[in-house]
C-alpha cells in the first residue's frame, strides 16, 4: 500500500497555525479563506492518522502528536529550503528561515541597527536571532550559523573570518578616583578586573595586553564575575574594576566621562570575529549572503 507524504504547503500551514494559535490569523497571514487553512490541517491529520490540534471557540492547542510534528517539520522544511537553495543562482531571492546566534552586545549594537537594510534587500527571508554569550551547540540547537568572538575552539565547524574587534582598557571614573590609574603591567597587581566568563570555566583569570612586541597575559584578582557582555559593561561602569570592552561600545561612556581609558601603552590585542557553521559541501545561499553582509558591517568597526 502506497503512503502519501504530506505536502510542504500543508506543513507550512500547520506551522503557521501552531505559531499563531489561530486558524483565522493564519488565514489572514496567508491571505486565503479560513476554509483553505482548515482543509490543509484536516488533510494533514488524515494522512498522518493523528489529531494534531485541539480546536476550541477561543484557541487552538497542539496535541502531543502536534508538538512532535511541529519540531520535526520546522527542521524538515529548513532542510528542504536549504536543498532548494543549492540550485539557485545568486541572483535569485533568498527565502526561508535563517537561525543565527551571536553575542548579546553585538546583537543589540551594530547588528540590530543595520539589520533592517539587509532585510530590505531580502524581503522573503526570515531571521531568528538568538543573543547569548554562551557557546551553543550549532547542530544540536538547530542553528544555521553562529557568530563568535575570540579563538575558534570547535574544529568540527567550518569557520569564516569576519574581521577583528578593537578593544580598549577602561575603568569607571569612580574606580580610578578610589584606586588610582594603572599605567604599567606592574601596577595591575594593585587593581581588580571585572571577570567575564560566558561559560563555566576553570581557566586562570587574566587579561591580555600588547607590550609593543608580544601579547602578555597578566593574572588579576576580581570581586565579581558575569556571564554576558551587557552585565560586563555595567559592572565596569559600577566601579568593580578594569575591563576590556569593544572600542565602539566604550566610546559613548568615554565621551561622557563615565569611563576613562587606562593602560594606554598596553592595549588589548584585537579580538577575531568568526562566522561558524556546520561543515557542508555547499553552504546555503542564505548563510553565505548573511556572512557577506555581516563581514561588511563588522569591517566598518574592526581594528
Amino acid at each position: 500500500m502506497q503512503t502519501t507524504l504530506p505536502s510542504t504547503t500543508d506543513l507550512r500551514v500547520f506551522i503557521l497555525v501552531a505559531q499563531l494559535s489561530s486558524f483565522t490569523q493564519a488565514a489572514l497571514r496567508l491571505q486565503v479563506p479560513r476554509s483553505t487553512v482548515s482543509t490543509s490541517i484536516l488533510r494533514l491529520e488524515k494522512q498522518l492518522g493523528a489529531r494534531l490540534l485541539q480546536r476550541t471557540t477561543r484557541q487552538v492547542v497542539l496535541t502531543r502528536e502536534g508538538e512532535e510534528l511541529l519540531g520535526r517539520s520546522e527542521r524538515l522544511l529548513d532542510d528542504f529550503e536549504e536543498l532548494a537553495q543549492l540550485f539557485r543562482t545568486d541572483n535569485q531571492p533568498l527565502q526561508g528561515l535563517l537561525r543565527v546566534d551571536m553575542p548579546l552586545g553585538m546583537a543589540t549594537g551594530v547588528v540590530m541597527t543595520t539589520l533592517p537594510k539587509f532585510m530590505e534587500r531580502h524581503p522573503r527571508l526570515q531571521i531568528d536571532v538568538s543573543s547569548t554569550d554562551r557557546r551553543v551547540d550549532v547542530v544540536a540547537d538547530g542553528f544555521d550559523c553562529v557568530v563568535r568572538a575570540g579563538s575558534v575552539v570547535d574544529e568540527t565547524l567550518a569557520c569564516r573570518p569576519l574581521g577583528r574587534l578593537a578593544l580598549v582598557n577602561v575603568a569607571s571614573r569612580e574606580y580610578v578616583q578610589a584606586h588610582g590609574t594603572p599605567d604599567s603591567l606592574a601596577d595591575l597587581d594593585e587593581h581588580w578586573l571585572v571577570n567575564y566568563v560566558p561559560n563555566p570555566s576553570t581557566t586562570a583569570i587574566a587579561f591580555e595586553y600588547w607590550d609593543g612586541v608580544k601579547v602578555v597575559s597578566v593574572p588579576m584578582k576580581h570581586r565579581i564575575t558575569v556571564n554576558n557582555s551587557a552585565a560586563y559593561s555595567a559592572a565596569c561602569r559600577a566601579g568593580f574594576g578594569v575591563a576590556q570592552i569593544p572600542t565602539a561600545t566604550a566610546t559613548p561612556d568615554l565621551r561622557s566621562g563615565v569611563l576613562v581609558e587606562v593602560m594606554q601603552k598596553y592595549p588589548p590585542p584585537p579580538m577575531p570575529i568568526n562566522l561558524l557553521y556546520p561543515h557542508r559541501r555547499n553552504v546555503p545561499a542564505r548563510v553565505r549572503k548573511f556572512g557577506d553582509w555581516l563581514g561588511e558591517v563588522l569591517g566598518a568597526t574592526s581594528a
